[in-house]
C-alpha cells in the first residue's frame, strides 16, 4: 500500500497547507475551472466543527453535516449547497453523542452518523453509530435514532471516517492513526441494535484519514486526510489504490468529503466558523465506473478532462496527460512544503492541524 507521511504540529500543518497550495498552483498552469457545483460557505453560527459531510439522496443541492461536539445538542444539519443556509435541523434524542465525526447515507435512504472519534487514540472501549431515515421534508424535527454499539477486532482506536456502501449497505470505518498506519474496518453484513457489532480489520491504508465516501455507484472509495486525498477502486477483495492522486483544496482545517449525487465531483469541507465547502471535479480513472460508462457511450472514451484545483493532478501518471503532475515534480512540491514547515518551526516553534496534499 502507498504511504504518506504527515507532520504532527499545527503550525507545520498550516505551513504545509499554504505551501502546497502555492507550489501546486505554480506547477500547474492552464488547469481551468469547469462546470462543477458551486462552492459554498456554511453560515449557521451553530456549526463550528463541521466534521462530516454527506450529499442528500432525497433533496437536490442539500448536504448533511454535524459538529464534533455540539453545545446546541446532538444535531444533524441540512445545508443548502447553493446558499450555505441551514434548511433543517434534526435533533437526536436519547443519545450521548460523545464525538460525532462522520456521516453517510445508505441505500435504504437512512442517515448513519458515526460517534466514533477518540481523542485518546484508543481510550474508549466502544463507540456508536446512530441511524435514522432521511426526512422526506426539510423541517426542524427530533428523532430517536437506532443505536449500534461498535468495537474493533484489534482493540479501540481513533476514527473519523464512516462509509456505507451504496449497493450492499455494509458499513465501513477507517481509523485515523496519527502515525499514518490507518486501516479499514468492515462491519457485519447487517448491524444489530442488540449486543455489540465487531468491525473487522480488512485492509491497511497507509494514509492519515479524516473522512471518506463511496461514490454513488459503489465503484470508488475516496479517503481524505489533512494533506492528501486518495481514490481507491472498490473490488470484491476491498480497496485497490488508483495510481492517480489529487490535491484537496487549500482550506484551513480540512476535515470532510462527499461525492455529489452524479459521482462526478467531490465536495471537500473544513472545520471552523463560516467554513467553506469546495468542489473538485473528477476525470479519467478517478471517475466512478458509471460515469466513465456514460462518457464512453457519449463518445468520450477518456472521461472528463476538466478539473479544478487539482481534480486531475496525477502523480506518476504513466500517460503524462494534461493537468497531471509527474512524480519528480510532486516530490519537489512535497520537499518545498516540508522546508516551509521546518523554517516556520524555527521561527515560531510549533503546533497545528490539517490540510493540503499530494501522494
Amino acid at each position: 500500500m502507498p504511504t504518506w507521511t504527515v507532520p504532527c504540529s499545527t503550525t507545520a500543518r498550516r505551513a504545509l497547507v499554504v505551501g502546497a497550495g502555492l507550489l501546486f498552483l505554480a506547477a500547474t498552469p492552464g488547469v481551468a475551472a469547469a462546470d462543477a457545483p458551486p462552492s459554498f460557505t456554511i453560515d449557521d453560527p451553530r456549526i463550528t466543527e463541521s466534521s462530516g459531510l454527506a450529499a442528500s439522496t432525497r433533496h437536490p443541492d442539500v448536504y448533511w453535516t454535524h459538529n464534533d461536539q455540539d453545545p446546541a445538542g446532538p444535531n444533524v444539519y441540512a445545508v443548502d449547497g447553493t446558499t450555505g443556509e441551514t434548511v433543517a435541523t434534526v435533533t437526536l434524542q436519547g443519545v450521548e453523542a460523545r464525538d460525532m465525526e462522520a456521516i453517510s447515507l445508505g441505500p435504504d435512504g437512512d442517515v448513519y452518523v458515526g460517534d466514533i472519534g477518540d481523542n485518546f487514540d484508543g481510550g474508549w472501549s466502544e463507540v456508536w453509530i446512530y441511524r435514522f431515515p432521511e426526512p422526506a421534508e426539510l423541517a426542524d424535527t427530533t428523532v430517536t435514532p437506532t443505536v449500534y454499539t461498535v468495537v474493533y477486532d484489534d482493540g479501540p482506536r481513533d476514527a473519523e471516517a464512516l462509509m456505507v456502501h451504496p449497493v450492499t449497505g455494509r458499513v465501513y470505518i477507517a481509523s485515523k492513526k496519527d502515525d499514518g498506519t490507518a486501516a479499514l474496518y468492515a462491519g457485519p453484513a447487517e448491524l444489530s441494535a442488540e449486543g455489540v457489532n465487531t468491525f473487522e480489520r480488512t485492509a491497511d491504508l497507509g494514509v492519515w484519514v479524516t473522512d471518506g465516501a463511496f461514490s454513488p455507484d459503489g465503484s470508488r472509495l475516496m479517503l481524505r486526510g489533512y494533506f492528501v486525498a486518495r481514490m481507491f477502486r472498490w473490488t470484491d477483495a476491498g480497496p485497490e489504490p488508483i495510481d492517480r492522486s489529487l490535491f484537496p483544496p487549500v482550506q484551513q482545517q480540512g476535515e470532510s468529503v462527499t461525492f455529489t449525487p452524479d459521482g462526478r465531483t467531490l465536495m471537500f469541507g473544513t472545520e471552523g466558523a463560516g467554513s467553506g465547502v469546495e468542489p473538485v471535479e473528477l476525470e479519467g480513472e478517478l471517475l466512478p465506473d458509471s460515469a466513465r460508462d456514460e462518457d464512453a457511450a457519449a463518445g468520450d472514451g477518456e472521461g472528463r478532462r476538466d478539473g479544478t484545483g487539482g481534480g486531475d493532478a496525477a502523480a506518476g501518471d504513466p500517460d503524462g496527460e494534461e493537468g497531471s503532475l509527474p512524480l519528480p515534480l510532486v516530490a519537489a512540491v512535497v520537499g518545498g512544503v516540508a522546508l516551509l514547515a521546518w523554517l516556520l518551526r524555527l521561527g515560531r516553534g510549533g503546533g497545528g492541524r490539517r490540510r493540503g496534499g499530494s501522494a
